[in-house]
Formats: structure tokens, C-alpha cells, sequence
């Protein structure tokens, strides 16, 4: 297990930024409630009922100038850094930029949308490094990510190629190559540090291009253990020394490909130091625990907030402090916080006033962790289950400070509960020892319910 890094020993602080989901086409002042999937567009009107300058809590994504206001605040942001950008020691981008009216986007939209946030990127955080992962709505039609082997007009070149021009001052050249060829890559972050960026698309249930093959299309996963497998036998014991990042979490894949990345998981566990995702717009966690007893937490998957609104949300990143780089650090996260936009109080001010973004929580200080490793979190589910003012507060985290009107009751607490046990999809093994009232295939549907992205 990891062990909290000795007094006086170096951490680092990480700025995360999953699903800005930027709509060139929002504008202030147009309607919030709309027939489409995606609202906050079209003519302003007057009236109640119309989108606020910084976003609206309704199903609309996010104009370029609030993105903008997040990157602008950093180095200004006592409660981000304590001194600027140069407070971070590396930035984590896990995907999601162009906004979600699929129904309208070419490729000439999604390379717009890539090379107009990844300049805005290197505009407000100048020299920090930016290390990307490819999300589900940057292909076009959404989700649909052919295996490498499918060549030609239908294959994803078109934007691999572009990915990698645009991140080519982030990455070397050997992580340049592989993300040309299926949107995976490895590169080190500090020393003794690697991080492993997977394409999560090669495991999503919406990839219609994985009724091929289901297993390991892209040979994602044999390459994954390749590249853990040299971790384990260059580091010194016990000595942790791989991050991964994705956009969907692993619970989020299609079944066989979850359970064989749940089993890699368990097999380098000594190896794998922390794990980072987005997709689902809200905050929450997956656990993994040994397959042998599924009692003991072996790591977990944080899943962060969204930037965008969408659906019914205030903007949000998050930063990640982790063990720093020392010899026989563990490179775990020790805490986590989280920041947002409070999307009342921002519209509400005179026009022209900067947004005052403001930190929501810190986790430990939050939920009364000693630490932030995999055993701490699992007990934090089982002390969530008899204390309801601890879930609740989890609850309103959840949804970034603005939960719904309709109360999270026994079986949506039953199902949430048992969500965040379950690193490996469609396995109801793994609530059995919450004791949940619900049947699994029920808590299934909730679950179900509950996934917009």
C-alpha cells in the first residue's frame, strides 16, 4: 500500500481539465429551454428563460470566453496555485472540446474546435505542459473510432494527424508516433514519472466500430501491459511510477474490455500509481479491489468534473496534489480539490466583471479523509452508507455545487453507492457487501439514467 510521503518531501500540483465542450454558436441572451439536444443558440430574446453570459444551467455547453476566464484566473488564483501557473507541475487534459450538437459537426468543425482550444491552451498557460487525451465527441459522426487497421477515407487519420500537430510542442516524438497510429501515447512527466495516455474509445458501448472486436481492437491493452511491464522492471521496489489518464472510465466500457483492463489493473498494482478520467461530467470515483477476496482496495479511478455546464451544472476543473519527485516516492494523489463557477452569482454581476471562480472543496478536508490512497475512499463509501449528512454532502459535490431539485433518495443512494465500488463494468459482485435493497439489474437502470455523454 502506499505509504504518505516523509515530512519536508517535495509534492506536486497537477491542473485538470476534462469536457469544455465549447459551442462556438452560444450565444447570451438566446434561449436555455429548447426542442434540440443542445439549447443556448439562435437569436437573443428578452424575457425570462434566456442564457447568461458565463452559462446556464440548462442543456447548453459553454462559450469560448468562459473557458477563457477559467485559463485567464490561474495565475491570479490564490486558491488554484498560491503563485501563478508556475505553481502546476503539469497540466492533465482529458478530451471532450467540441460541444454536443452532433447532429450538425463535420470534420472541418472538430479541427476547428481542436486547434482554437489547444491555442488558448498554450496562450494562458504558456510554458506548463499539457498532457491530452482524445475524448468521445472529438470524431465525427460522435464516438465513432475505427481499429488502426481501417485504413483509408473512413479511418481516423484525419484526426490523430491533426492531434498530433497541435500537441507536438507538448509531446516527444515517440508519443507523437503512437497517437498518430490509434490515439494512445507514453511519455514521462518528471522523472521517475510515466504517464500512460489511453484512448478510452477502443472500450466505449457507443463505438459502433467495436462490433468487430470488443476485446482489445487496437491492441490498446497488450500495449498498456508492455509499458507496465518495463515500469515494473525499472523502478526500484516498491516504487510506483505510472499515471494514467483516459476520458472514459473503465466501469464505462463494454464488459470484456473492463474486466481485462480491471485484471491489469490488479496485476500492477504496485506500479500503477494513480488512475484519472472524465466523460461522465460529474465528480465522482471507481475503486478496484483484489480480484481474489474484491475486499481489499488495490487503486482507483478519480473521475473529474466537467468544465461545461451540460446539463444543469456550474463550470468546473479540479487540481491533484500528488507525492512529489524524490527517490522512493509513491507518486500517489494525497488530495484532491475542486473549483467552480457559480454560474448565479457570475451572470448576476455588472457587465464587464472578471468571473470569481472560487474553490468548492478540498476532499480530505471535505470528507474527513487521513489520507487520499484507495483504502481511504473505500471506507468513505461504507461510512456514506449510515451517515446521511456525509452522503449528502458528497451528493452536492457531485454535481459541482448545483444538484437537482428531485432529492437522491434510498434507490438512487443504493445505486450511486454501489457505482463507485464498481471499477469493472455490469458486476454485481462488487455491491454485495454494501448489502444494496435494490437488484442489480435495477441499479443498472439507474446507472443508465444517469449517463448524458
Amino acid at each position: 500500500p502506499p505509504t504518505p510521503p516523509p515530512p519536508g518531501a517535495p509534492t506536486a500540483r497537477i491542473l485538470f481539465l476534462t469536457d469544455l465542450h465549447w459551442d462556438r454558436q452560444y450565444v447570451p441572451g438566446s434561449a436555455a429551454a429548447c426542442p434540440d439536444p443542445l439549447c443556448c443558440r439562435g437569436a437573443p430574446r428578452d424575457g425570462p428563460g434566456a442564457a447568461g453570459f458565463w452559462g446556464t444551467y440548462s442543456k447548453c455547453d459553454l462559450p469560448l470566453h468562459t473557458i477563457d476566464a477559467l485559463l485567464a484566473q490561474l495565475p491570479n488564483s490564490t486558491g488554484h496555485t498560491g503563485n501563478g501557473t508556475s505553481g502546476f507541475a503539469a497540466a492533465y487534459w482529458t478530451g471532450d472540446i467540441p460541444a454536443h450538437n452532433v447532429w450538425q459537426q463535420s470534420r472541418g468543425d472538430q479541427l476547428r474546435a481542436l486547434r482554437t482550444v489547444t491555442a488558448l491552451l498554450h496562450a494562458r498557460l504558456g510554458g506548463l505542459r499539457v498532457f491530452p487525451a482524445v475524448g468521445n465527441h472529438e470524431a465525427t459522426p460522435v464516438n465513432a473510432f475505427p481499429p488502426p487497421y481501417v485504413r483509408g477515407n473512413r479511418s481516423a487519420t484525419w484526426l490523430y494527424d491533426a492531434m498530433a500537430e497541435a500537441w507536438q510542442d507538448w509531446l516527444p516524438p515517440a508519443a507523437l508516433h503512437t497517437l498518430r497510429d490509434g490515439g494512445s501515447w507514453l511519455a514521462q512527466v518528471w522523472p521517475g514519472l510515466r504517464l500512460v495516455s489511453l484512448n478510452m474509445n477502443f472500450c466505449s458501448q457507443a463505438n459502433f466500430w467495436l462490433l468487430i472486436n470488443a476485446t482489445d481492437p487496437a491492441g490498446q491493452l497488450q500495449w498498456l501491459m508492455g509499458v507496465l511491464a518495463d515500469a515494473e522492471r525499472d523502478a526500484p521496489a516498491p516504487c510506483p511510477q505510472v499515471h494514467i489518464i483516459g476520458h472514459i472510465p473503465p466501469a464505462h466500457c463494454l464488459r470484456s474490455w473492463s474486466w481485462n483492463y480491471y485484471r491489469i489493473v490488479n496485476r500492477f498494482e504496485g506500479t500503477i500509481a494513480a488512475q484519472f478520467f472524465g466523460h461522465t461530467h460529474l465528480d465522482e470515483f471507481e475503486l478496484f479491489y483484489d480480484e481474489e477476496t474484491l475486499s481489499r482496495p488495490v487503486s482507483i479511478a478519480f473521475v473529474a468534473p466537467s468544465v461545461t455546464t451540460y446539463i444543469n451544472l456550474n463550470p468546473g476543473d479540479r487540481v491533484y496534489e500528488v507525492a512529489g519527485s524524490y527517490p522512493g516516492s509513491s507518486h500517489a494523489v494525497l488530495d484532491h480539490e475542486t473549483f467552480i463557477l457559480n454560474l448565479t452569482e457570475a451572470n448576476a454581476a455588472p457587465p464587464g466583471t472578471a468571473p470569481p471562480w472560487q474553490r468548492l472543496y478540498s476532499a480530505r478536508e471535505a470528507y474527513g479523509l487521513p489520507t487520499a490512497f484507495p483504502a481511504d475512499w473505500d471506507l468513505l463509501v461504507r461510512r456514506m452508507q449510515d451517515d446521511e449528512q456525509l452522503f449528502q454532502r458528497f451528493w452536492f459535490h457531485l454535481h459541482k455545487g448545483h444538484p437537482p431539485r428531485e432529492p437522491c433518495g434510498s434507490p438512487c443512494k443504493a445505486a450511486l453507492l454501489c457505482a463507485l465500488r464498481t471499477g469493472r463494468a455490469a458486476d454485481p459482485a462488487l455491491c454485495r457487501s454494501l448489502r444494496p435493497a435494490l437488484p442489480f439489474p435495477r441499479v443498472q437502470e439507474l446507472w443508465h439514467q444517469w449517463r448524458l455523454c
